[in-house]
């Protein structure tokens, strides 16, 4: 198979699709790999690597778009990228659809063949593709917070950690998952007093266990939610649905009961965002405020630390795409049903039912497409 990969067009995004390490497994497995130049740059891979890797170096996106049987990307394809995808191609990478009304009309009118890392499942029912962007985002979501929190950046000017005589920021994380307790272990680590608030007894368990007493965990009812968010200096939102559009658990009337130049970070927001005033910002211009409150809400926060997350995604991504390249797209999704559920969008037809229902769509099952 011909396979492609692309630079990242969107704003302050410095992943990759493939490594050089990646090109090499693939073209050691008989396949071809073409590259646009200078796609690397971000992770410090030079077009030379790629070569000595065994791919092909081509001047523009819009060859591999035309030509490669399979595009790998890490960012759902730009609106320019879209109108280059085509029927009978395979696009693998992140989408998030839910929240995204119009990069899904435009992948069911291309006819391609979209597979979402963010759907793919392991054994246990985890997300694995998800999983270390989620590890990622969630450290840096406690960084971003601290550097909002500044007073110079609009917030209430608290150090995280306190010093002596002088107490903590007190810092919410709203869910329990991959984001929430990274998370809290950053800013657990930073001496911050931290909760963590989940709906899922079995979760509170593992966290109350994991901490130790170092943060609190608490079950996530209305009132409860409201009145931590209250007193937060830093409210971390890490909800998941995978594939749907985070529920709004802070309101904007919840901002009124804040403490003014707090901070929300709202790891959600490629599923549209857990914070009712949340709206996509990017790396250069990461925050804004409503009604005094700080709000940080980059889409592709793993992006500034491009090759960390990089080779952390290619870990995971690699194995699915050899999978992919090596039997074709229905054979190895008939041969791993976890694969299979990273079938998003095939051929006009909408194959993963919370983005069906979200966005108004019939929804077909993969199943019927791989029978």
């Amino acid at each position: 198979m011909r396979v492609g990969t692309v630079k990242e067009i969107k704003n302050h995004e410095y992943r990759v699709g493939l490594t050089p390490e990646s090109v090499h497994e693939l073209t050691a497995n008989g396949h071809e790999v073409w590259v646009e130049s200078g796609a690397g740059e971000g992770i410090g891979a030079d077009d030379d690597e790629y070569i000595a890797a065994g791919a092909a170096i081509k001047a523009t996106a819009s060859e591999i778009f035309a030509e490669c049987e399979m595009v790998v990307k890490v960012k759902e394809p730009q609106p320019v990228e879209r109108a280059q995808l085509r029927k009978g191609q395979i696009l693998y990478t992140y989408l998030h659809l839910a929240p995204d009304a119009d990069q899904t009309a435009d992948l069911i009118k291309s006819g391609v063949t979209a597979i979402a890392y963010e759907t793919v499942t392991g054994v246990d029912n985890s997300l694995p593709l998800l999983k270390p962007m989620s590890q990622v985002a969630g450290r840096m979501s406690i960084q971003a917070g601290a550097t909002a929190l500044e007073k110079a950046h609009g917030g209430r000017g608290v150090l995280l950690g306190g010093v002596p005589g002088v107490l903590p920021a007190k810092v919410v994380v709203i869910g329990g998952g991959v984001v929430g307790f990274n998370a809290a272990q950053m800013a657990v680590g930073l001496g911050a007093n931290v909760t963590i608030l989940d709906r899922d007894p079995a979760v509170l368990e593992r966290l109350d266990s994991h901490f130790e007493g170092r943060a609190r965990t608490l079950f996530s009812g209305r009132a409860a939610l409201a009145a931590e968010v209250a007193q937060a200096d830093l409210v971390i939102g890490a909800v998941l649905v995978p594939g749907a559009a985070a529920p709004k658990l802070v309101t904007r009337d919840m901002l009124s009961t804040m403490q003014p130049g707090a901070v929300l970070v709202d790891v959600a927001i490629d599923q549209g965002g857990c914070f009712e005033t949340a709206r996509a910002t990017t790396h250069a211009d990461p925050t804004y405020v409503v009604d005094g409150i700080v709000h940080y809400c980059v889409a592709n926060m793993p992006g500034a630390v491009a090759r960390t997350s990089t080779y952390a995604l290619n870990n995971v991504t690699l194995p699915h795409a050899l999978r992919i390249a090596n039997l074709g797209w229905k054979a190895a999704l008939k041969a791993n049903p976890h694969l299979a559920a990273g079938l998003n969008v095939h051929e006009g037809k909408v194959t993963y039912e919370a983005v069906a229902q979200d966005l108004g769509y019939e929804y077909v099952p993969v199943q019927t497409l791989i029978a």
